[in-house]
């Protein structure tokens, strides 16, 4: 499959074989993909506008201070070991869930945090997991919010992203303008201008606002 991405991407085994790459390489290609999940309540899909790449740990060659993983393996982050295209589900600040979805080959810890996006299919669905959104384009703006939208908890840590009941499909082309800066709420060396591996569309309207780092916690995926 090449970078540019010519023609739509459904084929679970081609979509893996993308995600096995580089994710500060895909996250600018994987923005316009949507990503479904077909849960007992209905299915919601999203098409992502916002992602941040995170790598491996403190031994790897590209080590990421903004990584649960940069201390090495622990029950918690252990998908981030497993195969491309698996979900790295996390709990935080003791009421929200964020999503990542799992890249390079297995062993190589590294994934994307699934920042923000636009719902394009079940809007109703998704507006009763998100109550407290007063538009449209807020129900997934932000990773807590994609996370609630489509359903997803810890429950859903180490599942198959690109098997039954989830779905993930490539765009058939990388959006015209993609933007790129430091990650958000990364603490110390790991949201700093030296790693601006947050990517999104230019001008949407889903994407999440700016915000740095408030405590000295670790980053916000892997």
């Amino acid at each position: 499959m090449s970078s540019s991405m010519d023609s739509e991407v459904t084929s679970p085994a081609e979509v893996r074989k993308f995600l096995e790459g580089d994710p500060r390489t895909i996250a600018p290609l994987i923005l316009g993909a949507v990503l479904t999940h077909h849960s007992e309540a209905g299915p919601v899909s999203v098409r992502l506008t916002e992602v941040e790449a995170y790598m491996g740990p403190r031994d790897s060659k590209h080590p990421d201070p903004g990584s649960h993983t940069f201390g090495g393996p622990t029950p918690r982050n252990a998908p981030m070991f497993g195969p491309p295209g698996v979900l790295y589900v996390y709990f935080t600040y003791g009421m929200h869930h964020c999503a990542n979805i799992v890249c390079g080959p297995a062993g190589s810890p590294s994934a994307l945090l699934l920042r923000a996006g636009e719902i394009v299919d079940g809007d109703e669905l998704a507006a009763v997991r998100r109550p407290a959104s007063k538009a449209h384009k807020d129900l997934a703006s932000g990773p807590a919010r994609l996370a609630s939208a489509l359903g997803l908890t810890t429950a859903d840590t180490g599942r198959d992203a690109l098997a039954p009941p989830f779905s993930l499909w490539l765009p058939a082309t990388p959006p015209a303008a993609v933007a790129s800066g430091p990650r958000v709420g990364v603490a110390g060396p790991g949201g700093s201008t030296e790693y601006p591996w947050r990517f999104w569309i230019e001008d949407d309207p889903t994407v999440s606002r700016y915000k740095a780092a408030r405590s000295r916690s670790r980053g916000a995926a892997g």
